[in-house]
């Protein structure tokens, strides 16, 4: 039988008291080279080697970001929010900065809204624009979607080879004044933000 156990209980264990672990929510601005898996062999540099000075506790990578795109990446022990994060019913939404091979056509675009079928099903964009006017090699894509290296498998579904990729913005939260490569713990609001789901 299970006992329900109040935050104000004691719990023991062998005679030692058993003390919950805190809560932790780091964001990071993640260089290109690295992986977001928690342990790779093959990998020579991880995300947590970033962020091991961050905390004693056991902390991993909310979703993936491939090891040659940078961005946005929140890690935490929070088991509860990171399966909120990473479910697309929940719509955690995703904004990517795309650089390609040459230029993208509007008819692409509008491909990419309406929807582009993958080996793993069809994916569509809920918008897609030129950040920069003069120059169609680049666009801003926003997205629910997690699957695995959906924005590049997209580009070249369309016969793009994407040159680099920086997710810019995470459920709501972005690396602005975050240097490539630092980190930041979250902010109580931030925090309180991702919980009631004010991120879509």
């Amino acid at each position: 039988m299970g006992v329900k156990v109040k935050p104000t209980d004691t719990v023991e264990y062998k005679g030692k008291a058993l003390i919950p672990g805190k809560k932790v929510y780091i964001l990071l601005n993640k260089p290109k080279g690295y992986v977001t898996t928690v342990k790779d062999p093959h990998a020579d540099l991880t995300v947590l080697d970033l962020v091991k000075d961050a905390t004693s506790e056991r902390i991993y990578p909310v979703g993936r970001l491939d090891k040659s795109t940078t961005g946005v990446l929140l890690l935490t022990n929070d088991g509860d929010l990171a399966g909120k994060l990473t479910h697309p019913s929940f719509g955690a939404k995703k904004i990517y900065h795309v650089f390609t091979d040459k230029d993208i056509t509007r008819h692409d675009m509008e491909a990419i809204v309406s929807g582009v079928t993958l080996d793993d099903g069809k994916v569509s964009a809920d918008a897609v624009s030129y950040p920069d006017t003069e120059d169609h090699t680049q666009v801003g894509l926003e997205l629910h979607s997690g699957q695995n290296r959906v924005v590049r498998r997209i580009f070249e579904k369309l016969g793009y080879r994407v040159r680099k990729l920086d997710r810019v913005s995470f459920a709501g939260l972005t690396k602005k004044n975050l240097q490539r490569g630092h980190w930041r713990h979250l902010t109580d609001k931030e925090v309180s933000m991702l919980k009631r789901g004010i991120y879509k």
